[in-house]
C-alpha cells in the first residue's frame, strides 16, 4: 500500500531479491524497482513536481569499482563495455518506446528512504519520459515518473493503458518528516511502533492535501484498516 512505513529487509523481502542497487529493471521480468531520496546529501538530484504526481528521477553514475575515482567527473553511462545497456539504458529506451507508441508504460515501483533505516513505499507509477541533460560539469540520465493508483500488482498492471489509471500524489517528504517527529513514529491511536503507515485524514480522492501535516498522520495497520471501512 502507498505509504506503508518499512525497513529495507521488508522491502527486500517483498520484492523477492537483495535491492543493492537504487536502479532495478525489470525484477523476474516484471515491473521495474527504484529507491529514491530527497535529502540534501543524496547521491542524486531526485525531485517531485506537479505537488507529489510526477517524480523526476536522476540516472545512477559509473560504479566506481570500474577504477573511476570520480564517478561525477563523467556522463553516466548507457552502455556497459560489453555493449550492453546499463540499468540507465534499460529505462531510457523502455521510456523512449513508450513516447513512440511501441509499448505501453514500464511499471515501475518506487521506495523512498526517509530517514536512516526508515523508507516508505511510494506505490507504482508508469515511467513515460527520459532524457539527457547536462547538469553543469557532464550529462546525467532524468527518467520522468507519473505516480497511478489502482495498481494492486504487476500481474493485473502489465495490459493497463496510460491512459486507464487515475493519476494520484504521494506525500512529500518535508511532510513525512515532520509527521513522524509530530507523532514520534507510533500510531496516533493506540502507540504501536510497527506496521506504520503515513495517512491522509480526509482521502486525497475526498479532496485532501498531502501538502499540509494537518493532514497526514501515522497509523498502524490494524486502525488503517479499520479507518478504511468506515470511509467505504
Amino acid at each position: 500500500m502507498r505509504g506503508n512505513v518499512i525497513s529495507y529487509f521488508e522491502m527486500c523481502q517483498k520484492e523477492g531479491t537483495s535491492l543493492q542497487r537504487g536502479m532495478n529493471f525489470r525484477l523476474r521480468g516484471r515491473h521495474s524497482v527504484i529507491l529514491m531520496s530527497l535529502h540534501a546529501n543524496a547521491p542524486y538530484q531526485d525531485r517531485i513536481e506537479d505537488d507529489g504526481s510526477i517524480l523526476i528521477y536522476e540516472g545512477h553514475d559509473e560504479p566506481r569499482n570500474n577504477g573511476l575515482r570520480n564517478p561525477k567527473s563523467v556522463d553516466q553511462p548507457e552502455h556497459l563495455p560489453s555493449g550492453n545497456l546499463t540499468e540507465n539504458g534499460k529505462f531510457h529506451k523502455a521510456a523512449l518506446d513508450f513516447k513512440a507508441g511501441l509499448k505501453n508504460p514500464d511499471i515501475v515501483r518506487v521506495y523512498e528512504k526517509i530517514k536512516k533505516g526508515i523508507w516508505s513505499d511510494n506505490g507504482y507509477f508508469h515511467l513515460i519520459d527520459s532524457w539527457r541533460e547536462p547538469d553543469g560539469s557532464r550529462n546525467v540520465f532524468k527518467f520522468k515518473l507519473a505516480a497511478v493508483e489502482g495498481i494492486i500488482n504487476d500481474e493485473a498492471a502489465e495490459d493497463i493503458q496510460a491512459d486507464e489509471t487515475k493519476r494520484t500524489r504521494i506525500i512529500p517528504t518535508k511532510i513525512k518528516l515532520a509527521v513522524w517527529k509530530r507523532d514520534r513514529g507510533k500510531c496516533v491511536e493506540c502507540g504501536a511502533v510497527d506496521e506504520l503507515h503515513f495517512d491522509h485524514i480526509v482521502p486525497f480522492s475526498k479532496g485532501g492535501t498531502s501538502l499540509s501535516t494537518e493532514n497526514v498522520q501515522l497509523l498502524c495497520a490494524r486502525h488503517n484498516l479499520a479507518k478504511s471501512a468506515k470511509i467505504l
